[in-house]
């Protein structure tokens, strides 16, 4: 029953966690603006749809690299190995999403299975994992690199918000040019202080000074 299954994903939990496969330190972080996303997804499903939809929403250039894959039954856990280790093999990949909508324990079975998260350990690429909704926790979970709590959010932290990140350019340019402005006035203030020194006004000052000392000592070697 449901009760010996969770049981034997919890022995698989505790076998994986004992080879250090979830060691936070084994965790990459993802790039700041990926230049290929690599999704594996259902076919036509509603978790590629939020995926794609809500980045390209943060960010309208995003590219995505596809593969759709059976998500549940038994050619799930094959096809989504040989769906990650191909997009793996992509130098133009930086970041994998792995997603699908929720669904029961049964349902979610796959991302739990050793095979699979075998593969994503030794993958090179960070890797999402965005299975289900925040109450579900596959071990995929556990040994990918940053976990979502939904597609949506997993849109959320593969690329970057435009508008958020054109407001931090327009804030630091003028922060930027404040610093600039601050500094030529520091330094306008500072010319005008030693051109105004009596010595600036009138540089014969110095020398009248030591032609009059010259004109003592002269006398005085003639004395």
């Amino acid at each position: 029953g449901l009760g010996e299954l969770l049981a034997q994903l919890e022995a698989r939990k505790n076998l994986l966690a004992a080879e250090g496969l979830f060691d936070p330190a084994r965790k990459r972080r993802l790039p700041f603006l990926p230049r290929r996303v690599g999704l594996v997804c259902g076919r036509a499903s509603d978790a590629e749809r939020d995926v794609v939809e809500n980045a390209r929403r943060r960010w309208p250039g995003v590219v995505f690299e596809t593969r759709e894959v059976a998500v549940q039954g038994v050619k799930a856990v094959g096809e989504v190995i040989a769906a990650v280790r191909e997009l793996d093999a992509l130098d133009e990949v930086d970041v994998i999403v792995v997603t699908r909508g929720g669904g029961s324990v049964e349902d979610l079975l796959p991302f739990s299975d050793e095979g699979l998260v075998r593969a994503v350990a030794a993958c090179r690429t960070p890797v999402v994992s965005a299975i289900g909704h925040e109450k579900d926790a596959p071990i995929l979970d556990l040994v990918a690199d940053v976990r979502a709590s939904t597609p949506t959010d997993a849109a959320r932290r593969v690329v970057p918000d435009m508008v958020e990140e054109m407001r931090a350019v327009t804030d630091l340019r003028a922060r930027a040019a404040r610093a600039v402005r601050t500094r030529i006035d520091r330094d306008v203030a500072w010319l005008d202080g030693v051109r105004h020194r009596p010595v600036l006004a009138d540089p014969g000052v110095l020398v009248d000074a030591r032609r009059d000392q010259v004109g003592a000592l002269v006398e005085r070697s003639r004395r």
